[in-house]
């Protein structure tokens, strides 16, 4: 023989009978848990009131605009890595290279997909900037005029 057991519609008896006990004890139950909680059960329970922007001064978060006038020059950085950044705006415009260490001596290496990088330089600068890929830096030869011929060989004077 087969039991045919199926969910009844509604609640069972039992809960509808704990429902309406609770109802009944609303009261007397928050203010238990009002008394266990410090309070802080009815207070969770109020709507809080929403912020007003009274006297508040409201910046607008956005990219900065792109000034008229870039003024690029070349940097060399503490790191060893060659940009080339707007002098207004203190923003990086391209990664030029780094100077890495070789045999005691630095030398500068472009940026290329030769050399390995991620992210190259366009063809026009490592065309003009080809020839100082590899160039060692000396104490007759430092950081500075490596800037300095960077600088004038892209046309930033």
């Amino acid at each position: 023989m087969v039991e045919i057991i199926s969910k009844r519609d509604g609640s069972r008896r039992e809960d509808a009978a704990i429902k309406r006990l609770i109802e009944q004890n609303r009261a007397t139950i928050t203010r238990l848990a009002d008394h266990i909680s410090g309070g802080s059960y009815s207070a969770r329970k109020t709507a809080k009131p929403k912020p007003e922007a009274k006297g508040l001064i409201i910046h607008s978060v956005g990219s900065a605009r792109p000034t008229a006038d870039a003024s690029s020059r070349i940097r060399i950085s503490l790191n060893g890595r060659v940009i080339a950044v707007d002098e207004n705006s203190g923003r990086q415009l391209h990664h030029i290279g780094d100077l890495r260490r070789r045999d005691g001596t630095d030398v500068f290496v472009l940026a290329t997909k030769v050399n390995q990088y991620f992210s190259p330089v366009d063809e026009d600068i490592a065309a003009a900037l080809a020839d100082l890929d590899g160039g060692r830096l000396g104490p007759d030869y430092g950081e500075e005029q490596l800037a300095a011929d960077i600088g004038n060989r892209l046309g930033m004077t």
